[in-house]
């Protein structure tokens, strides 16, 4: 998937359908001269409505999309006939993606399931027809209800990536490269920050056909809660990861007080993160011998789960897989 591809924010103007009048008709036919009200109702104006889209994976397709408008019911008829209600503008969208009000920033929901449909803005309600005001005192009202009028709202979708494993971290921790190894992702790698500048996702092969899903998001610097470095932008994208993988490399100046950023930075824009499982590896020990890994490991947190890796040689892939299994699968998961 391109770069320039990648959109994870939109912001589209809403118009729904205005609902359509009820009628006011009267019955007449050739044998009925002076009949009662048969005026049927309006239909409703057309809602717009986000469908959930597996098949998708970026909002691409409503960057440039800025007005959706919805059709209007039509007026009732005659003879109890209900009018049309108004076409629904139906969006797809891809999995993860959360719906807000753009005045009030107010959550409406979000899309996690295939298929899964919800009203972002309903249609206009239409108008009862005068069929539904005939009473014993005024068997033949000559009036109807007008229909109710559609709405217009500004809403903003945002995408936030679906994924079993988030992997977190500084720019060229070798998270990118990590995933290029374990998965089938083919993110781009290069020696310089940032080189990930949209979050890459793979599927994890593990044992006996089992899979679990991995996503690569871009490095994290010191302030980013604050919107320095690619900012606030993609940490959003960690909050739907199960479980985080921490990785900090094997030639790190300061691998304790680097994991501590990290932290930091998550419990900034988020103190629920810190309530996630986390697992630490040591990436690029392949430059690292028995002693140095005993030495950094006894620098760590005692309750961590810590594993020294290398995505070059190999080295505890599987035992880093297996971890991550384990960890998804555990029953301490359950409340």
């Amino acid at each position: 998937m391109a770069e320039s591809n990648f959109v994870d924010y939109v912001k589209i103007c809403c118009r729904t359908g205005k609902g359509g009048a009820g009628s006011s008709h009267l019955h007449r036919d050739k044998t009925t001269a002076k009949g009662g009200p048969d005026g049927g109702d309006g239909g409703r104006g057309g809602h717009i409505i986000l469908r959930g889209n597996s098949q998708l994976w970026t909002l691409l397709h409503l960057k440039y999309r800025k007005h959706v408008i919805a059709e209007n019911g039509q007026v009732g008829g005659s003879n109890h006939k209900t009018g049309a209600q108004g076409k629904d503008e139906i969006l797809e969208v891809p999995l993860g993606t959360v719906a807000r009000h753009a005045e009030t920033n107010e959550i409406l929901f979000e899309i996690t399931e295939d298929g899964q449909e919800q009203v972002l803005l309903s249609g206009g309600r239409g108008g009862q027809g005068n069929a539904h005001y005939k009473s014993p005192t005024n068997q033949t009202p000559r009036f109807s209800q007008p229909g109710e009028d559609g709405k217009e709202e500004w809403m903003i979708l945002e995408l936030k990536v679906l994924a079993d494993v988030g992997l977190v971290g500084f720019p060229n921790a070798g998270k990118s490269t990590l995933l290029s190894v374990v998965t089938a992702a083919k993110p781009e790698i290069a020696d310089y920050p940032f080189t990930t500048m949209v979050p890459n996702l793979g599927i994890v092969q593990y044992r006996d056909y089992k899979s679990f899903v991995m996503a690569d998001i871009p490095g994290i610097i010191e302030g980013a809660s604050e919107g320095r470095g690619l900012g606030i932008r993609f940490l959003r994208h960690i909050e739907r990861n199960a479980l985080l993988l921490f990785l900090v490399p094997a030639d790190s100046g300061d691998i304790v007080k680097e994991y501590g950023i990290l932290l930091k930075e998550l419990e900034a824009f988020n103190p629920e993160m810190l309530q996630k499982r986390r697992i630490l590896a040591i990436s690029k020990s392949d430059m690292l011998d028995e002693e140095l890994m005993q030495e950094i490991k006894s620098e760590l947190p005692p309750d961590l789960q810590t594993i020294f890796i290398s995505s070059v040689t190999g080295y505890h892939m599987q035992e880093l897989k297996d971890m991550l299994w384990n960890d998804l699968n555990s029953s301490e998961w359950d409340d």
